[in-house]
């Protein structure tokens, strides 16, 4: 039979194991929430194919190509104030300006498509 100092002994290494286990995965856990917390995206629709460029008033510069569904999205973006253009072969020909980026969020932009059809079209 074990002594009662060798069970508390065995009790007290598993209650430090299982504690330092569960703060390693709780630093984990808080990195990523904070990490999320720092960025917002910007999305929306726009015809298919062409591109999208996001600007901050801080210098951040991030492009994203339309999918033919015509949706867009622009992640990972800092906090901050931003112009959003809709690009066609190189040159904006529409943009939206002052638009604020706060953290964990979002702002839709949608720029307008020819017959309100932002989707490449089956025989394309």
């Amino acid at each position: 039979m074990k002594s009662s100092w060798y069970l508390k002994s065995k009790l007290t290494t598993w209650s430090l194991a299982i504690a330092v286990v569960m703060g390693a995965y709780g630093a984990m856990g808080s990195t990523a929430a904070h990490a999320q917390s720092t960025s917002g995206r910007i999305f929306g629709s726009a015809p298919a194919g062409e591109t999208i460029t996001a600007s901050s008033t801080t210098g951040v510069h991030r492009h994203s190509k339309v999918n033919a569904m015509g949706r867009y999205t622009i992640g990972s973006l800092p906090m901050g104030v931003y112009t959003v253009a809709l690009e066609k072969e190189g040159n904006a020909v529409d943009k939206r300006s002052n638009i604020p980026l706060t953290a964990g969020g979002g702002a839709e932009i949608d720029f307008a498509c020819a017959n309100d059809q932002c989707a490449e079209s089956a025989s394309n």
